[in-house]
């Protein structure tokens, strides 16, 4: 195994932690209109990638010519709509209702990925995601299934709903076009392209409710939190993984979050894990391991 693929394996386990830094901060930072919030939070990575990527960039420059139509949708799948979308939901939208609907962009990915590029569906990978849903939906209803009954879905989850399925589309059209961009130079030029795509929806957000209040440090400080960690961070590790791994196997990895985010939860907000957690970490680690294991002959 080379070494580029053993990095993959490890991040694969990382990122969906980097995610859900995202989850947390959407449901945090809602004194921060959703289209501002993505915008600065994109144009933050733009910003700080591009001394890095800067030389090969230049190397590469004929490619953007050939390129910008991909960057650019990129940019509206990736930034604008997981982006602000996920922010405009998480006003209104539960956590539980949020924990569900995402919970159903793997299984998005993984139809894609068969569609577009013929990945195969073995019956282990298909126990593998309903045991990762399984292990998701103990998490989300506290181990009462009946729960799920009483889902009512509002404005703020067709938001949520929207995002999650750009996120599958995202994630299978990454591998699917090709690109001479590596990864981390690829994320800084659909930051930058996000960015104006979410500009104009900035602006009228300011026009008709307010802009940001830029003299509150709670601002920076969740810009800066959201452009580091799940933006530069998690896509980067993402998109590394999409590469190495392949779009349906990565994908399923993100069922690692709801574990991840309530062990966050607890550190941060002194929110002890209970047992419906630990059932869920015990359907998701071997659902994950099933899902991802390469299928026969590949």
């Amino acid at each position: 195994m080379s070494s580029r693929r053993r990095l993959a394996w490890l991040l694969l386990l990382l990122f969906p932690a980097l995610f859900g830094v995202n989850m947390l901060a959407a449901r945090y930072a809602t004194f921060v209109p959703p289209n501002a919030l993505a915008l600065g939070r994109w144009l933050l990575v733009a910003l700080f990638l591009l001394p890095f990527v800067w030389p090969r960039l230049r190397a590469n420059a004929s490619a953007l010519g050939r390129e910008w139509p991909d960057i650019l949708l990129f940019g509206a799948l990736g930034m604008w709509i997981c982006g602000a979308f996920v922010y405009i939901g998480a006003h209104s939208s539960s956590a539980l209702n949020i924990g569900l609907i995402y919970a159903a962009s793997p299984i998005l990915v993984v139809l894609l990925g068969r569609l577009i590029d013929k990945e195969p569906l073995g019956a282990g990978r298909i126990a593998g995601i309903v045991l990762c849903l399984a292990g998701v939906a103990a998490v989300f209803t506290r181990g009462q299934i009946a729960n799920l009954l009483d889902i009512q879905l509002g404005t703020g989850d067709l938001w949520i709903a929207a995002g999650s399925a750009s996120w599958g589309l995202y994630s299978v059209l990454l591998r699917h076009r090709p690109s001479r961009f590596d990864p981390l130079t690829r994320l800084c030029l659909f930051s930058f392209a996000g960015s104006l795509i979410l500009l104009p929806f900035t602006v009228g957000e300011a026009i008709l409710w307010g802009p940001p209040d830029l003299g509150d440090p709670r601002v920076w400080l969740a810009w800066l939190t959201i452009a580091l960690v799940p933006g530069i961070g998690a896509y980067a590790a993402y998109g590394f993984c999409v590469t190495e791994l392949g779009a349906s196997r990565t994908s399923v990895a993100m069922y690692l979050g709801p574990p991840y985010v309530g062990v966050m939860a607890w550190a941060a907000l002194g929110e002890r894990p209970q047992w419906y957690h630990l059932l869920g970490i015990a359907l998701v680690l071997p659902g994950l391991f099933l899902a991802t294991r390469p299928a026969a002959g590949r």
